[in-house]
């Protein structure tokens, strides 16, 4: 048995220390020290969440506001996408969108940042990820501090739909504030007016 084990290499192959999760959930450091990981991998609650392969609309859409965002972004603000933001221990999603304070931006390097220099969050629901996306992720964003948060569902036509939140300090969670289809036109985290149906022409 352990010939037959060999000659088709299952000996060869170390198992990855990425399958074995410690007692108490992975930790931000492992995160970033298993060098084997897939790629886009985040930690929620402790655990290694993979992502599926994208689809077009999930892509276009993310394309969408990053181009929108930037357009109006002020001075002291800075758009990123797909980064890891860490909000605390055995907490690092990666939101698809997110908008930072320039000083956190300390270089093309840069690899994570930290939940107090977020400003809004963004994440665009995916089938595999639909329950995090919609429940759990604004839960933690919002008990790390982030003050605004933008849930992305598909509408009619494949157009994108964005719910928008904003922090309410006392209680520690989000309170939607408007859903907007065709165009997103707001006056926070700064003024932004972005055509939603321009995913039509993509």
């Amino acid at each position: 048995m352990d010939d037959v084990a060999t000659a088709n290499g299952v000996d060869d192959e170390p198992f990855p220390e990425w399958l074995r999760p410690p007692h108490r959930g992975f930790a931000v450091d492992d995160l970033f020290r298993l060098t084997d990981l897939p790629s886009h991998t985040q930690l929620v609650d402790g655990a290694l969440v993979f992502r599926a392969r994208q689809s077009a609309y999930h892509s276009l859409a993310n394309s969408l506001l990053v181009e929108g965002l930037r357009r109006t972004c002020p001075a002291h603000l800075r758009v990123r996408r797909e980064m890891i933001v860490v909000l605390g221990p055995g907490q690092a999603p990666e939101p698809d969108v997110s908008v930072l304070r320039a000083e956190a931006v300390q270089g093309l390097e840069a690899n994570r940042y930290d939940a107090r220099d977020v400003v809004l969050a963004v994440e665009t629901v995916a089938p595999d990820s639909a329950i995090r996306d919609r429940e759990r992720k604004p839960q933690l964003y919002a008990r790390a501090g982030i003050p605004h948060f933008w849930l992305v569902e598909e509408g009619t036509g494949r157009r994108p739909v964005v719910h928008v939140h904003r922090l309410d300090p006392g209680a520690g969670a989000y309170v939607l504030t408007g859903v907007h289809e065709g165009r997103l036109t707001l006056s926070e985290p700064f003024g932004i007016d972005i055509d939603l149906t321009a995913i039509d022409r993509m």
